[in-house]
């Protein structure tokens, strides 16, 4: 039989990193991700820098567009939908039975997701957020976001999946929820289970030497001698401080304002203390070197810290795929 090319429709795309791993065809830390039998038809981000990432990178475009007026008539047909909805406005409305609400606008963009779904019928949607949203509204918001998503007409699935489990030098638990039209599929499919390694990749990995490092990346004298007046470096909480024969700890989208009195990962390397640079960030993501990155310091820290691993994803959609060619024979 031959394999069908599968079209895939991506949703708050960011810079990528979900169709970077959807689609393969890269190379990092030495390990080839072989192109996948897919293809990205249409993306669409609101933040136009973002955009601008995306467009970089990508053969096809990243459309800057608002959720809340895409019609779905001027959306591609295809087999495949993707997106990282935002989480953060969720609220449980007090009725019974509960009702997911909203608090703000960013709390209807799920609702514009699954409107999409119902509209265009794909054979297949992934859905990625935070490990948070389980917790969500004391557990409560998180049962109702699964019933939406059955609702559209989809056998759904959700599981965690850590970074660090797939060769990727970063702790970074995500919630990835996969759904299918047909029950064949979600029966064949089955999540990606942890990579059996030795030991885990280490941030020495990926780390760019000091002496190649712009010294604006460095923090002030001034700065350390601040925070010793008031607490020891070496117990700053949340590990701030990482080792480099260990992975890094979740890199965030607000690397850009990190100071030695945040909770954001920092680097101490030969007795001095500083940031991540962008390029480190992207590797820290599994983004390959020659991701190109556009546009000021703060929208690539943004870009990349709230971006999907494109190792895992790949993973994912591989197996995803899978599914679908065996439900097929």
């Amino acid at each position: 039989m031959r394999k069908k090319n599968y079209k895939i429709v991506s949703l708050f795309s960011g810079c990528g990193g979900m169709d970077l791993g959807s689609e393969g065809g890269f190379e990092y830390l030495g390990e080839k991700y072989k192109r996948l039998n897919t293809e990205i038809v249409y993306a669409m981000d609101f933040d136009e820098a973002i955009c601008n990432i995306y467009n970089s990178n990508f053969p096809n475009t990243c459309h800057v567009a608002d959720i809340r007026h895409l019609k779905s008539k001027n959306i591609q047909k295809h087999n495949i939908l993707t997106g990282g909805f935002p989480c953060q406005s969720f609220s449980v409305v007090a009725q019974n039975p509960k009702r997911l609400g909203y608090k703000d606008d960013r709390g209807k963009l799920f609702f514009e997701m699954c409107r999409i779904l119902k509209e265009k019928k794909p054979s297949a949607f992934v859905a990625e957020n935070v490990k948070g949203i389980l917790s969500a509204n004391k557990g409560e918001a998180f049962p109702l976001i699964i019933k939406e998503f059955e609702k559209t007409g989809y056998h759904v699935k959700h599981n965690i999946l850590n970074a660090v489990d797939f060769g990727v030098p970063q702790k970074r638990e995500r919630v990835f929820i996969v759904g299918f039209k047909n029950k064949k599929h979600y029966n064949k499919f089955k999540f990606p289970s942890p990579l059996r390694r030795n030991k885990n990749v280490p941030l020495s990995k990926v780390v760019i030497p000091d002496c190649e490092v712009d010294e604006k990346y460095f923090f002030s004298d001034k700065a350390i001698n601040g925070l010793l007046k008031t607490k020891h470096l070496e117990s700053m909480n949340k590990g701030r401080v990482q080792k480099l024969d260990e992975p890094c700890n979740t890199v965030g989208a607000h690397l850009a304002k990190v100071s030695l009195n945040s909770t954001d990962p920092v680097l101490r390397t030969n007795g001095r203390y500083r940031m991540f640079t962008p390029r480190e960030v992207a590797r820290i993501q599994s983004f390959p070197d020659n991701f190109k990155l556009s546009g000021s310091r703060t929208t690539n820290y943004k870009a990349l810290g709230n971006a999907v691993a494109p190792v895992v994803m790949w993973h994912l959609m591989k197996n995803i795929i899978d599914a679908m060619e065996s439900g097929q024979l």
